[in-house]
């Protein structure tokens, strides 16, 4: 379902379990960054009504997600630093085509295949992180990751030929795996 060629690994697992705080802050800009990815796509594509719709809506979603996380860091007294960056984003974006209608494929699959990554690693930590509220909290998001990615791929799918679609993904499936395969496996949401 979530299109991953690769599982993430256990060193993740290990370190994300080692360091909760850590993922705590990843998370509150993995949320916050996911709202300003919306509000771009429907400020660059004003004129693809379904595409609008649903980025407005997910902005939405994802700020609410953003103060939830915020709120978990509050109760255990974790203040949200400087954001460091995304390492695993910003190398699947540099494969993003410049030129349009090419652009918004790849924007909409690399979307996707980063909410899935999300959903994949918020399923472990449901599974495994040893503090029970934060295993209810990751588990309490996977529905809106797993829908999230749903969404990309919709409209990916409105937009644009089963063939290329289809063709752009299995691409983008091979390089994310290749970029997880690679990560230092540090305690943040894709490391």
């Amino acid at each position: 379902m979530l299109g991953l060629r690769t599982a993430t690994s256990d060193e993740w697992r290990i370190a994300a379990n080692s360091d909760p705080a850590s993922v705590l802050r990843d998370h509150a800009h993995c949320e916050k960054k996911a709202a300003t990815m919306a509000i771009s796509l429907l400020n660059r594509y004003p004129e693809r009504t379904e595409l609008v719709e649903a980025m407005a809506e997910l902005a939405e979603e994802e700020m609410s997600h953003f103060r939830m996380v915020l709120d978990k860091m509050k109760e255990r007294a974790i203040t949200l630093d400087r954001d460091p960056g995304d390492r695993y984003a910003q190398q699947l974006h540099e494969h993003i085509r410049k030129m349009e209608p090419l652009r918004l494929l790849d924007t909409l699959i690399v979307s996707s295949l980063i909410e899935a990554r999300s959903c994949e690693r918020f399923k472990l930590l449901s599974e495994t992180v040893d503090d029970p509220d934060l295993r209810k909290f990751y588990r309490s998001l996977l529905e809106s990751e797993a829908r999230h990615r749903t969404t990309f791929l919709t409209l990916t799918r409105q937009y644009f030929s089963a063939e290329e679609v289809a063709n752009r993904l299995h691409e983008f499936e091979i390089i994310e795996a290749d970029i997880v395969t690679n990560l230092a496996h540090e305690p943040v949401m894709h490391g």
